[in-house]
């Protein structure tokens, strides 16, 4: 195992595994995207070819979706779908009142879309994404292509009146073009350092005509699963004021532990 998966690898693995004891047969889940989700749904995948579970996904990315298929999870769209019983997700940050910052895979607006539409949202992390204060990492903030330095500049005048250490924001590059998201949007990346006010600095961003959505989730995670390199997790329910450790066999399979990118 060892030479299998590195520590980090390792403790995003535990936290999906320990994850995906949440879905249950017959239910509609919200698949996350990034590395660490990428194992959630492969977990789930070797749930339905292995034990038979039946699931409904919606996927909150078209490289999810796919994933998704590869590994014989059903997709279909939220439309379809109507309402999931919950949201397995990764995090970029997480403070002790379960608010975060994502975005980072630049997927940000389904994110948000499916997993308020959802009964429950889980947040799988490894420690490195816990922190004090939101901020450290930068906030994306998706807006629409045209106008985009304007809706940048507009953005970065209205930091000045919140509560925050850093005030620019960049656009977020792939290569030497923009990065577009599935929805056809540039993401900007807002270097504050600390927010103070998560909750006020969501609600004013989203005022800023040319803006979609920002990356803070506020009162959105109702449980974050915690994966350490030693196959350890900690389970905080933030409804239920719980914190449980648990340790977590891992145990390697053919197909389980290739094909995940960073």
């Amino acid at each position: 195992m060892s030479g299998t998966l590195s520590p980090i690898d390792k403790a995003k693995f535990v936290a999906a595994k320990r994850a995906v004891d949440y879905v249950e047969d017959g239910m509609k889940v919200g698949l996350g995207t990034g590395s660490t989700a990428a194992w959630m749904v492969k977990c789930l995948g070797e749930m339905v070819r292995n034990d038979g579970l039946k699931i409904t996904g919606v996927a909150t990315s078209t490289r999810t979706a796919e994933l998704a298929r590869q590994v014989g999870v059903p997709i279909v769209t939220l439309d379809e779908a109507k309402w999931l019983d919950l949201t397995i997700d990764g995090t970029d940050e997480y403070d002790h009142n379960l608010n975060l910052i994502k975005g980072g895979g630049a997927a940000l607006l389904m994110e948000k879309i499916v997993a308020t539409a959802s009964d429950q949202m889980i947040v799988i992390a490894d420690l490195s994404k816990q922190v004090e204060t939101l901020g450290a990492f930068p906030l994306p903030v998706e807006v629409i292509p045209f106008g985009w330095q304007t809706t940048k500049a507009l953005i970065e005048e209205t930091l000045v009146n919140l509560d925050v250490l850093g005030r620019t924001a960049s656009l977020r590059m792939n290569g030497a073009s923009p990065c577009i998201t599935d929805e056809g949007n540039y993401i900007l990346d807002l270097h504050l350092r600390r927010i103070g006010n998560p909750r006020q600095l969501s609600l004013v961003m989203n005022q800023i005509p040319g803006v979609v959505e920002n990356g803070l989730f506020i009162d959105i995670c109702d449980v974050v699963v915690i994966g350490n390199g030693d196959g350890s997790v900690e389970v905080r329910d933030i409804n239920n004021g719980t914190v449980e450790h648990e340790q977590i066999d891992v145990q390697e399979t053919d197909n389980l532990f290739v094909d995940i990118a960073d």
